[in-house]
């Protein structure tokens, strides 16, 4: 399989230390600026980017650090709450990390006097992924201790998943709230009620490892996934079987996402 040729970076904004994760907040935080965080060894840096694309008046990239957050272990993950707002006075930032000693922080912060966190313990392996339910109010992260959690922001374990492998990923759609999928290193995707704590459907991509899985935002219906060097995408409408496959690396695929824009 051809791969694709190098190219070099469009833009590029200079860091001190080792950066390992770069996340751009998804949500609509009030500005014009697209929000940024980016964590190393033992911090988060959250900043802004405005793109010549986005503004004419641009040259390359504006960008402009807002706060450095002090991290206690290297950065594995970091994901934005949906409630940061930089247009609120004061502003409201959250987000949530995942770090190499098995624990989340939850940072808020108004950019000034209040910069405060929160650990949410419990994982006693690497946690491969996390995320924000849509309102904000609650967390869920999968780990290599075969589990998902699901926590609130006080710090309490709300609901707990014994999984059947390491889970790599784990999704909660803004327009099905009670629904959380759960993507497992063994093929499997299953998607848990929140209410009943039932799992209520499975996928599978009949390969392994599964690395990654990702709900499409633009429509609750489709999953995408890369197992392998494969890609699958679902309707699950259709079917419980991939809608489409195909290979997509010579060696194996670590990451799969949906566009934004889809």
């Amino acid at each position: 399989m051809k791969q694709e040729t190098f190219r070099r970076a469009a833009y590029t904004v200079e860091c001190k230390d080792y950066v390992h994760v770069v996340e751009f907040n998804p949500f609509d935080c009030g500005t014009a600026e697209s929000l940024i965080a980016y964590g190393g060894n033992n911090y988060v840096v959250v900043g802004t980017c405005r793109f010549q694309e986005e503004d004419a008046a641009v040259e390359g990239i504006q960008y402009k650090t807002l706060r450095t957050f002090q991290h206690e272990s290297r950065v594995d993950a970091i994901v934005w709450s949906p409630e940061t707002r930089l247009d609120a006075l004061p502003p409201h930032i959250r987000f949530c990390t995942a770090a190499a000693d098995r624990k989340l922080r939850l940072f808020t912060s108004d950019l000034k006097d209040k910069n405060e966190y929160k650990t949410l313990e419990g994982h006693s392996d690497y946690i491969n992924d996390l995320v924000f339910s849509p309102k904000g109010q609650e967390i869920a992260s999968v780990s290599d201790d075969h589990t998902c959690r699901v926590w609130d922001l006080e710090e309490n374990l709300r609901a707990y998943f014994v999984l059947r492998s390491p889970g790599m990923s784990v999704g909660w759609h803004p327009e099905d709230a009670f629904k959380l999928m759960v993507a497992e290193k063994n093929g499997t995707i299953r998607f848990y009620d929140l209410v009943t704590h039932q799992a209520i459907l499975s996928l599978t991509t009949d390969q392994t490892p599964l690395m990654s899985a990702n709900w499409c935002l633009k429509n609750t219906f489709k999953i995408g996934a890369v197992a392998g060097n494969d890609w699958f995408i679902w309707d699950i409408t259709r079917s419980s079987y991939p809608l489409d496959k195909r290979p997509v690396h010579a060696d194996r695929a670590r990451l799969f996402k949906f566009s934004f824009c889809l």
